[in-house]
């Protein structure tokens, strides 16, 4: 007769009492004094020194960054998460503001990352990335019955170095200005199954076709304003249409973006930020960098270390929002 092993099961707590939350069984909670390889400074060439027998403990600026990350990281809840890039001005930096956001998430993300072009002009979105495909927006619209996998869609998009796919509209300012909401929604839905995050490099108008779906669809928007007088005043412009247009719920939920497109300025953006903050759920302040005054493609290692610091708080401030399981009847 084979002698068995006795069965050792967990006692439920007395009749009353509730269970208490079980501590995870991972490297982080079961190894004492164990600390993350520094990735810099002196700290790691201390470690480095010693072999890795000493870590030096991490500094508040450390610390904060892992912190972004994690925010970054959070997973999407509903599945798919839509996020509206918008402007009612040009030359504010929103393509650029779509692309660094989008590349900062996808280098720190393990699911898939999109970007969309809806401008109804001549959108600039695709010239952000290394082109990939001819394809657009429009060959995508007109293939979609077909695009059952996703190696399908990706036939149709261009990927940068950090992982960020891009999905171009029309050169040709004639045939993208048929993109209406009717097309914006079969390409949001073609989306939505491949890809976890989606964000929406929007038009300078409020009123073409594409717009309505845009807004409809979002989960959140960003909104990007020069950190100057008249593009502060079109930023709290569009807040006020999206408030009277019953879009309340994206303004409180809203990111503003204050792009520094100059070296210097006169504006006081300690008072940009703050009438911003009173109005919105954050607001992240993009210092001037010669990388992105460039106008070419965006790439994340050519930025300064501020730059990309500050993209990363826009990411995290983004990613405060995956949790949320998002309502889809709107």
């Amino acid at each position: 007769m084979t002698e068995t092993s006795p069965q050792i099961q967990a006692s439920p707590p007395p009749q009353g009492e509730p269970f208490q939350e079980t501590v995870p069984l991972t490297a982080e909670h079961l190894l004492i004094n164990r600390r993350p390889e520094p990735t810099g400074g002196w700290r790691r060439l201390v470690w480095q020194v010693s072999g890795g027998r000493i870590t030096p403990a991490e500094s508040s600026a450390e610390l904060e960054r892992r912190t972004l990350i994690a925010q970054a990281q959070t997973p999407v809840a509903s599945g798919h998460h839509r996020i509206a890039v918008m402007s009612l001005k040009g030359g504010v930096g929103k393509t650029t503001t779509t692309v660094a956001l989008g590349n900062t998430l996808a280098s720190l993300r393990g699911d898939r990352v999109i970007a969309i072009d809806a401008n109804p002009d001549r959108g600039t979105l695709g010239l952000k990335v290394k082109s990939e495909t001819a394809a657009t927006i429009r060959t995508m619209l007109a293939e979609a019955p077909h695009i059952m996998r996703y190696a399908d869609a990706r036939a149709f998009t261009s990927q940068s170095p950090a992982r960020l796919e891009v999905l171009a509209s029309d050169s040709d300012p004639a045939v993208s200005e048929a993109f209406d909401a009717d097309d914006y929604r079969t390409v949001a839905g073609l989306i939505e199954r491949y890809y976890s995050i989606c964000i929406t490099d929007c038009g300078t108008g409020l009123l073409h076709g594409a717009m309505g779906a845009t807004l409809e669809l979002a989960d959140q928007i960003v909104l990007v304003s020069l950190v100057a007088v008249d593009g502060a005043n079109s930023a709290a412009a569009t807040l006020d249409w999206l408030t009277a247009h019953g879009h309340s719920d994206l303004v409180r939920n809203a990111i503003v973006v204050l792009n520094a497109v100059e070296p210097k300025s006169d504006v006081d953006v300690s008072l940009l930020e703050r009438h911003f903050a009173a109005r919105c759920r954050s607001v992240i302040r993009v210092p001037y960098d010669p990388h992105l005054k460039e106008g070419a493609e965006v790439d994340l290692v050519r930025l300064r270390p501020t730059t990309r610091g500050a993209y990363l708080r826009l990411a995290a401030a983004a990613g405060q929002a995956f949790g949320q399981r998002q309502d889809r009847s709107r």
